[in-house]
C-alpha cells in the first residue's frame, strides 16, 4: 500500500510539475504562428543550419517557431515528458553571441527533440517509471554533449510508456499518447511521444530508441523516416535501456525526422561529429555517401511479403507491392526472398531478451504501477512451470485445427522461459550461426536490400487490450532485425484506403484466416480499414551490418522512383482522381 501511494504521489507531482511549466513558458509560446514562423519551418535542416550559419536566421527565432509547435503538438497528443525552453533560450543566445561555436557547429539551430530515456543533465530519465521521477541526471549523456557541440537546440524531452516495451505510449506517469492521425490509434510502441511530436512539426529530429522496433513502428504509424543502425555506429552511452545490462540484443539509439532528407542530414552530421570521441561505445566509422540515383545503378531487392510468423493485413501488403512494382517498372530486380526461418531468429531473439524472466525490465515498477498488458502477458508465460508450457505447446500442436496452424505460436510458447547463464551462452552460440546463415543467404542471392513491411498492421488502437491481444509476438517484422543487428529503416508510402484495402466479408471463413496461429488471428482481428482509414503505411527497407548510408540511398531511390510514377500518372488524374505517388505528410 504504501509503494502504491508514493506511486500515485510520484504520478501527480511529475504531472504538476509539467503544468506548472507549461503555464510559465512566455505568451509567444502560445500563441499562433506567423509568417516569419511558417517560413523557418519550411526550412529543410540542411538550409535552417546554413540559415543559421549566415546569420538570416537567429536560433531564437527557430526555437519560437518549433516551441509553438511543440506546445500545440502537445495540447493534442499529450507528447511531452519535460518541456525547458528557457534552457533552450540561454543556448540559443549563446549560439548567437559565441561566434566561433556559431560558425562551426554542424547542426547550429537544428530542434532536437530527446526520448526520456536519455540522460540530460538536470532533468529527469523515468523510462515511464513513477520511481525514476524526482531524480535528475547528473551528468547528459555522450550523445546530448556532442549535439550541443554541434549546436542543436534541445528544449524538450518526449513521452514513453512504462517500461518502454509497448505498442501503445501509455504510463501513470505521463497518460497516454495518440496518434496526430487519429486519436483512437497509437502514435506506436515507445518513441510513440516523439513520433506525435514530429507529426506535429514540434521538432525537426527526435532522439529514440530501439530493442525491437521501438523507432521504426512510431515512423511507420506517423508517417515518419527512421534508419536505426548498427549497434555502434550512433551513440548510445547514457541512453538508459530497458533491459539494462543486455548485450544480446542490445538497445541502439536512432533518429527519426519527418523528412528523408533532414534524416541524412543528421545521420551524416551527427558521424562527422565523429562520435567515437565523445562515446566508447561507437565504432571509428566515417559517413560515406551512397547514391543509387545519381549512379543509375540497377539493384536487387529482396522481398519478404509473409515471414511465416503473422501474414501482414492488406494494407500493409499493397504498400509493399506497389513499391516493389514500382521498382520493377525501373528496371530493378525483385526477387522473393525465402531467408532462414524467422521463427528461428525470433527465438533466439525473445530468450534473449528475456532470459531474466523480465525481472530487469519491470524492477523499477511500483505497485500498481500500469504496465502495458502484451508485457505482463509475457511475464505471466514467463513465471508458468516449463513443463506446464511444454504441456500447452504440445495441445496447441495436437489439437489445433486445421492441423498444424499453431505450430509456429506452440514453438514459442515452450521457449518462453528464464534461462540460465549457460543456457544464455549456448543461445549466443545459436544467435551468432543464425546471423552466419543469414549472410550466406544474402550474399549467394546477390541482394543489394531487402524489403518487408515493419509491422502486419498500419497501427494498434491505443487501448491496451489491443496489445494484449496482440502480444509482443507481433514485434516480429522488426524484432528480428534487432536479433540480426542489421541497418533496417522505415519510409512511408501511403494511406489506408477503406475501398481498397478492406477485408472480404467472409474473410473470417477463409482459408487464409483459418489457417492462421491465433496470435496471427488476433492481429488481424484488430485490423478495420475503415476504422484505419487515412492513416500512414510503411514499408521497411534493410542492409546489412553497418550499412546505414546503403538502407538510407535506397529509401531515396524508392521515394524518387514513387515520384515518377506520380509524375507519369498525372495524365490520367482527372480520370482516377488522383496522381497517386511520393508520400505527403498531412499538416495538423
Amino acid at each position: 500500500m504504501a509503494s502504491y501511494l508514493e506511486h500515485r504521489r510520484a504520478c501527480a507531482q511529475k504531472q504538476a510539475d509539467l503544468h506548472d511549466t507549461l503555464a510559465c513558458v512566455p505568451a509567444f509560446y502560445t500563441g499562433p504562428s506567423t509568417d516569419a514562423d511558417t517560413k523557418i519551418l519550411a526550412l529543410s535542416l540542411r538550409q535552417l543550419v546554413a540559415a543559421c550559419l549566415d546569420k538570416s536566421v537567429a536560433p531564437s527565432d527557430v526555437l519560437e517557431a518549433y516551441g509553438k509547435r511543440a506546445l500545440a503538438a502537445h495540447a493534442a497528443t499529450n507528447c511531452l515528458a519535460d518541456v525547458f525552453l528557457l534552457e533552450a533560450e540561454r543556448a540559443a543566445s549563446l549560439l548567437e553571441n559565441d561566434k566561433s561555436r556559431f560558425s562551426s557547429g554542424p547542426l547550429a539551430g537544428v530542434p532536437v527533440s530527446i526520448k526520456d530515456c536519455i540522460d540530460i543533465e538536470g532533468h529527469d530519465t523515468t523510462l515511464g517509471f513513477s520511481a525514476n521521477a524526482g531524480k535528475p541526471a547528473h551528468a547528459s549523456a555522450p550523445l546530448v554533449r556532442l549535439l550541443r557541440d554541434a549546436g542543436a537546440l534541445l528544449y524538450v524531452k518526449t513521452a514513453l510508456p512504462t517500461a518502454c516495451l509497448s505498442f501503445e505510449c501509455s504510463s501513470d506517469l505521463f497518460g497516454a499518447t495518440t496518434n496526430p492521425y487519429n486519436p483512437a490509434f497509437s502514435p506506436g510502441a515507445s518513441t510513440g511521444g516523439g513520433a506525435a511530436l514530429l507529426a506535429w512539426q514540434g521538432s525537426m529530429i527526435e532522439v529514440g530508441t530501439d530493442i525491437g522496433g521501438s523507432t521504426r513502428y512510431p515512423s511507420a504509424f506517423c508517417g515518419l523516416y527512421a534508419v536505426k543502425g548498427t549497434s555502434g555506429r550512433f551513440p548510445s552511452s547514457g541512453c538508459v535501456s530497458c533491459t539494462p545490462g543486455l548485450e544480446a540484443v542490445p538497445t541502439v539509439t536512432s533518429p527519426l525526422a519527418r523528412t528523408l532528407d533532414d534524416l541524412e542530414e543528421f545521420w551524416s552530421r551527427v558521424v562527422e561529429m565523429r562520435p567515437w570521441e565523445y562515446d566508447h561505445t561507437c565504432a571509428p566509422i566515417p559517413w560515406s555517401r551512397v547514391d543509387y540515383i545519381g549512379s543509375g545503378k540497377k539493384l536487387k531487392f529482396g522481398l519478404i511479403m509473409d515471414d511465416g510468423v503473422i501474414p501482414p493485413t492488406p494494407a500493409a501488403v499493397r504498400a509493399l507491392s506497389e513499391v516493389a512494382d514500382a521498382l520493377r517498372r525501373q528496371g530493378h530486380e525483385i526477387v522473393p526472398f525465402s531467408p532462414p526461418s524467422p521463427l528461428e531468429g525470433l527465438e533466439i531473439g525473445y530468450q534473449l531478451m528475456f532470459s531474466d524472466g523480465a525481472a530487469s525490465i519491470l524492477e523499477p515498477r511500483s505497485s500498481g504501477e500500469f504496465v502495458s498488458p502484451a508485457l505482463l502477458t509475457v511475464r505471466l508465460i514467463l513465471r508458468l512451470p516449463l513443463w506446464f508450457k511444454k504441456l500447452q505447446a504440445t495441445f496447441l500442436r495436437w489439437f489445433s485445427r486445421p492441423w498444424g496452424r499453431n505450430d509456429s505460436w506452440a514453438s514459442l510458447v515452450e521457449i518462453f522461459h528464464p534461462r540460465t547463464a549457460l543456457e544464455e551462452r549456448k543461445l549466443i552460440v545459436e544467435r551468432a550461426a543464425y546471423r552466419q546463415a543469414w549472410h550466406d543467404a544474402w550474399h549467394r542471392e546477390g541482394f543489394d536490400l531487402v524489403l518487408t513491411v515493419p509491422h502486419a498492421l498500419p497501427a494498434i488502437p491505443k487501448e491496451p487490450e489491443a496489445s494484449s491481444k496482440a502480444t509482443l509476438v507481433a514485434a516480429n517484422y522488426a524484432f528480428l532485425y534487432n536479433v540480426l543487428d542489421c541497418a533496417a529503416g522505415v519510409m512511408p508510402v501511403t494511406y489506408v484506403d477503406r475501398t481498397q484495402d478492406s477485408l472480404p466479408p467472409d474473410f473470417r471463413q477463409g482459408p487464409a484466416y483459418t489457417h492462421m496461429n491465433d496470435i496471427a488471428r488476433a492481429v488481424h482481428d484488430l485490423y478495420d480499414a475503415d476504422a484505419m482509414h487515412g492513416l500512414p503505411v510503411g514499408i521497411q527497407v534493410v542492409g546489412g551490418r553497418y550499412q546505414e548510408e546503403s538502407v538510407i540511398a535506397g529509401m531515396k531511390l524508392i521515394e524518387h522512383i514513387l515520384g515518377i510514377r506520380a509524375a507519369s500518372d498525372l495524365s490520367d488524374f482527372a480520370r482516377q482522381g488522383s496522381a497517386g505517388g511520393r508520400f505527403v505528410p498531412r499538416r495538423f
